[in-house]
C-alpha cells in the first residue's frame, strides 16, 4: 500500500521563533493552516490573533490566499529533495470600526478667519 503524501511546514513568527514542522495533505488549503495556526498559538506571545482573518501566511516572498492548497505552494529546486516548507506567519488584527463620539465637555468651536493681507 502506497504512504501517503504529505507536505511538512513550520510557521515562522514574528519574533523569529517556530511552531511545528506539522504534516500535513497536499490538499488542505490555507484557511485550514491558519485556522491550525490560531488554535496552537503560543500563550506567551504578546501579539495574539483572534482569528484566522487576522493571519496572513507568506511562502517564496507571495501573501497566500484562504483558497489555495498546500500542494500549489511547493517550489521545486532541481534535484534537491523534498524538505520542510517554512511560511512566515504576520498578524495583522483587524481594525474594528470605532465610533468617534463628540466630548460634551468641550465648547463648540467658532470657525473665524483671522488672516490679514496687507
Amino acid at each position: 500500500m502506497p504512504e501517503e503524501e504529505v507536505v511538512e511546514i513550520k510557521f515562522r513568527l514574528y519574533d523569529g521563533s517556530d511552531m511545528g514542522p506539522f504534516r500535513y495533505s497536499p490538499a488542505s488549503t490555507i484557511a485550514m493552516l491558519k485556522e491550525r495556526i490560531v488554535a496552537e498559538w503560543p500563550k506567551d506571545k504578546k501579539i495574539a490573533p483572534k482569528g484566522a482573518n487576522d493571519i496572513k501566511l507568506i511562502n517564496a516572498g507571495k501573501i497566500l490566499e484562504n483558497n489555495k492548497i498546500v500542494g500549489q505552494c511547493r517550489v521545486h529546486f532541481g534535484d534537491l529533495p523534498e524538505a520542510v516548507i517554512t511560511m512566515h506567519v504576520v498578524v495583522q488584527p483587524s481594525v474594528t470600526k470605532v465610533k468617534t463620539e463628540k466630548k460634551v465637555d468641550e465648547p463648540p468651536r467658532n470657525n473665524l478667519c483671522s488672516c490679514s493681507i496687507i
